[in-house]
């Protein structure tokens, strides 16, 4: 069975998609396949893994990204997924494995302007479709915005673990806590929709620190991190294995760069990685923390 997992902080600027889009692609190269669906309006895991050019199309369409599948009749999910997704300049396939569900700019109509049936909300649409491919896959990652909106619960609604990125600041902590209430709020209102295959609704199973500045110290956010967690553990609110991941990502200039050319970091040029002497680097970050999740089985 794959694991489903959200990737979401109620505080933006945490460097999440940055995170979702390598830790994907650091899966996919310890040979796992991977399933990234982005429902974040802003699109930037699609506009990254697709670039530019490929995207533009399916945003100018208005078809083939997410939100087809909430227009009855227009789409179902097993269709918009591009496989091995990542392609070189002459259209080879760079990393097999990884496929997404893109999104493009309508999908803010979800929000604003759908409708739908009200006894089929969103995220049991999506649910339902989503079963159907997800015996294809180890992992199904979604990148989510900072709320838990109707895109955002599509992807919550679904998933098994949910995974917090944070940065070493008051915000995150206070990101994060919101985020438990909101994530309360939601499955109180889902309860009804549930099936008992599916299992208990998503807590929180892991904080990640993300984009880490150089010379920056850690260790009192993560403190003041670490005890809110416990108070969640304790008032069963995050899952009794939640931890702080051992696995850290800084912050470096080839993420940004890797960005431009529409690649994961594992697949930029050693030269440009920031290695140190002894080859250490971000990629070497996000190895770490795909091997601990691969670790860090639900409870």
């Amino acid at each position: 069975m794959a694991r489903k997992i959200s990737f979401i902080n109620y505080k933006g600027g945490v460097g999440k998609t940055s995170l979702i889009v390598n830790t994907a692609a650091a899966l996919a190269k310890l040979g796992k396949r991977v399933l990234l669906c982005d429902f974040d309006t802003q699109s930037n895991a699609s506009i990254w893994l697709l670039k530019l050019d490929r995207w533009n199309k399916i945003n100018a369409a208005g078809e083939g990204a997410v939100f087809s599948i909430f227009e009855p009749g227009t789409a179902k999910l097993q269709d918009l997924i591009i496989r091995d997704v990542v392609e070189g300049k002459s259209g080879e396939r760079l990393l097999p494995g990884l496929d997404l569900v893109p999104t493009a700019f309508n999908l803010v109509d979800l929000e604003s302007e759908y409708t739908g049936d009200p006894k089929r909300p969103p995220f049991q649409v999506f649910c339902e479709q989503l079963a159907e491919v997800e015996a294809n896959y180890d992992f199904i990652l979604f990148d989510c915005p900072p709320n838990i909106l109707r895109a955002s619960q599509c992807a919550v609604f679904s998933s098994n673990e949910i995974y917090v990125p944070a940065n070493p600041d008051a915000l995150s902590l206070v990101g994060f806590t919101l985020l438990v209430e909101k994530l309360q709020k939601f499955h109180q209102l889902s309860a009804s929709f549930r099936r008992s295959a599916m299992g208990a609704p998503a807590q929180v199973h892991g904080i990640i620190f993300n984009s880490i500045k150089t010379g920056v110290d850690i260790e009192v956010p993560k403190m003041r991190m670490q005890l809110r967690l416990n108070q969640f553990k304790t008032v069963k609110r995050a899952a009794p294995n939640a931890k702080i991941f051992n696995a850290q990502i800084r912050d470096a200039m080839v993420v940004r760069r890797a960005v431009a050319l529409g690649l994961p970091v594992a697949l930029v040029s050693a030269e440009a990685t920031d290695a140190g002497p002894s080859g250490d680097n971000v990629i070497t970050d996000y190895r770490r923390l795909a091997a601990e999740l691969v670790q860090h089985m639900p409870a």
